[in-house]
């Protein structure tokens, strides 16, 4: 028999070995597959389409998206609140389509808490464990355990009205956690704090992934959210999957026009513009009178003849330039946002959106952006995408 091993006071909960002189278990992997998923309701309207994820154990992946395009909908079957219409769930590699959601071994923590009120944090915390009749001391240990992970060790006696939005979320979060489920559900957690809250909240959820072994399905319309969470984020649009990727992948190499400007804050400049390709092979971009030209990675990534294109750019990749040969626009908002500002600037009726470090601004500006500013900027030739008008697809 294996001998029970000791775990200190810091260990990853979900780590600890509850001995009481039994064979000692470790938990299992906790994998989460979808095949072809589809959700339709009442025969007619298909709320999540085609659904595909291979989700890796204690992988953090982040389902982000406009209201209403399907992500909330995708976790619900997961957990087994919703119906699949169509495709495979497996959970550990075990087809769990038909399995309640007391039997998938997942938890779920909700955007409006749910916690009951006439229940102090303690008992809130200890409910789950109670259905499962579980040994009194074992619930203790388990409920002291994500107290001190959450930090809300001195808040076990008070209610849940006698504790603030954040400390609430962490009382949410714990009930989940005590569970020691396979797969953590996270339904847009953040929504209802303010963004100080959210900003810490994020640092927390980040602390306790690195302190529990569990696999994680976040869902989000925030994409700051999305972007500082997830290992993966799947990003979605009308109930279909639009680009799975890191954080830095999806930024760097969006698939289409709706991640390039969904994806990114401010969100990326979009121009007309026709992509033309010269005798000897070469391209430049033709923006109005301007000519842009790309730099040669942007050149190799491209197979494809003269044609019109769709042009983005991000706010950070647009730069001031004193050439003749340049973009010329008119300042209409300036936003100091300490270290850096946000200019609003209107070109041929366009409003183009640029993000300057303060220490990048033209000595003649340092001192303030004026409404009306005339002034002079081009691209960055490495950082241009050029997207297809019809298929609005990245041609790199």
């Amino acid at each position: 028999m294996e001998t029970c091993r000791n775990f200190s006071g810091d260990a990853p909960l979900l780590e600890r070995l509850s001995c009481g002189g039994a064979e000692a278990t470790v938990k299992s992997m906790s994998t989460v597959r979808l095949k072809h998923v589809k959700k339709i309701y009442d025969h007619a309207v298909t709320a999540v389409h085609d659904f595909s994820l291979d989700i890796a154990d204690k992988e953090f992946i982040v389902l982000v998206g406009p209201s209403g395009c399907g992500k909330s909908t995708t976790l619900r079957m997961v957990a087994g609140l919703e119906e699949i219409s169509e495709g495979e769930l497996y959970i550990d590699e075990k087809l769990v389509n038909d399995e309640a959601p007391k039997d998938r071994d997942i938890a779920m923590v909700f955007q409006s808490y749910a916690l009951y009120p006439h229940m102090t944090v303690r008992e809130n915390m200890e409910f789950p464990l109670k259905l499962k009749k579980m040994p009194k001391a074992e619930i203790n240990q388990r409920v002291q355990d994500a107290a001190e992970i959450l930090g809300i060790t001195q808040y076990l006696d008070r209610k849940p009205k006698a504790l603030s939005g954040g400390q609430r979320q962490r009382v949410a979060i714990g009930r989940a956690i005590v569970r020691e489920p396979k797969v953590l559900l996270m339904d847009e957690p953040l929504s209802n704090l303010d963004a100080k809250l959210r900003n810490q909240m994020r640092s927390e959820i980040i602390k306790l992934r690195q302190r529990i072994n569990t696999t994680f399905l976040y869902v989000t319309h925030d994409q700051t959210e999305a972007m500082t969470l997830g290992d993966r984020i799947v990003i979605m649009k009308d109930g279909y999957i639009q680009q799975i990727g890191t954080p830095q992948e999806v930024f760097n190499h969006p698939v289409n026009v709706f991640v390039a400007g969904f994806i990114g804050t401010p969100q990326m400049n979009f121009f007309k513009a026709r992509l033309v390709k010269d005798g000897e092979g070469a391209y430049h971009v033709q923006v109005g009178e301007i000519s842009v030209a790309l730099a040669e990675s942007v050149q190799k990534a491209l197979n494809t003849d003269s044609q019109e294109v769709i042009l983005g750019i991000r706010p950070e990749h647009i730069r001031f330039t004193d050439a003749s040969d340049a973009f010329t626009g008119t300042v209409e908002v300036s936003e100091m946002m300490g270290s850096e500002y946000h200019l609003h600037v209107a070109r041929n009726g366009q409003d183009v959106i640029f993000r300057v470090p303060t220490v990048d601004l033209p000595e003649a500006l340092r001192s303030g952006i004026a409404y009306g500013a005339q002034i002079r900027f081009d691209f960055r030739p490495d950082a241009i995408h050029l997207f297809d008008p019809q298929t609005e697809q990245n041609l790199r």
